[in-house]
């Protein structure tokens, strides 16, 4: 891959940071954007591990000091995960404390509510425009559609409807998802190379329709909780649509405020 700009601790260092971020940036702040480059580029992928601190202050001549700031960020973020005597990672939605990160249902008996996946189809269409504003695509553009149903012990507790940009998951049917027995992100990394980092939500009350009861069991009319879902990419793309419906009789949604 083409060489990385290379910041000091000179007056000069700035330069090396994003062509669009502030003069001002803080030097751990471009370590940590040229790592993320890395991440981006594909020069360490999801599970490897990534260079000691030691020979990323060497490569990006700057102090440990400020690689580890740089690597504290990250592993906060997600996006880096470290393991005591082994060394840091790239995340991965394989691993078990990340694969549903994303995800924020809970049993009301506590823990994680086990869920199994049904899938319900699988297709490729043109985005309509609403869509498309959101996943920053041309009214008309190809998208994947997917709808499926989480289940806990057989019943019904998630409806999604998930939109993805036809472009960047070519090749993605029904049979692929039917098959592949892991996370579904795991999916989309290993086979796709798209990795999921963040995702903003908004969380709104709303009744079944008539549609919607038949596929969560439930009588229309009956509450649900709407949880619409954009997932980005590195860079701040958005890369997933995602609209479920939950049931919360036996569950609730559950998130942690830092």
């Amino acid at each position: 891959m083409p060489a990385l700009p290379v910041p000091t601790a000179s007056a000069s260092a700035p330069e090396a940071a994003h062509d669009n971020a502030p003069a001002f940036s803080p030097l751990y702040q471009q370590i940590k954007e040229l790592i993320t480059r890395s991440l981006q580029g594909g020069e360490w992928l999801p599970g490897q591990s990534i260079p000691s601190e030691m020979e990323l202050a060497a490569r990006f001549r700057v102090s440990q000091g400020t690689v580890r700031k740089a690597v504290d960020e990250l592993a906060t973020e997600n996006l880096l995960v470290r393991r005591q005597g082994k060394g840091t990672f790239v995340a991965t939605h394989a691993e078990e404390r990340t694969q549903y990160r994303f995800l924020r249902l809970m049993s009301d008996a506590g823990g994680s509510p086990g869920l199994q996946r049904r899938l319900i189809g699988c297709r490729r269409q043109r985005v309509a425009a609403d869509a498309a504003r959101v996943l920053g695509l041309k009214s008309g553009d190809p998208v994947v559609e997917i709808r499926r149903v989480l289940l806990a012990a057989d019943a019904p507790v998630v409806l999604d409807d998930i939109l993805l940009p036809g472009a960047l998951f070519k090749g993605l049917t029904a049979e692929r998802l039917s098959a592949w027995k892991g996370p579904m992100y795991r999916l989309f990394e290993a086979e796709f190379g798209v990795r999921m980092i963040r995702a903003e939500e908004k969380i709104r009350a709303v009744a079944a329709d008539a549609s919607q009861a038949r596929e969560m069991g439930v009588d229309a009319g009956a509450p649900l909780l709407s949880v619409e879902r954009l997932s980005f990419t590195y860079g701040d793309k958005p890369v997933e649509l995602r609209r479920g419906l939950y049931r919360t009789e036996h569950h609730h949604y559950r998130n942690e405020l830092n």
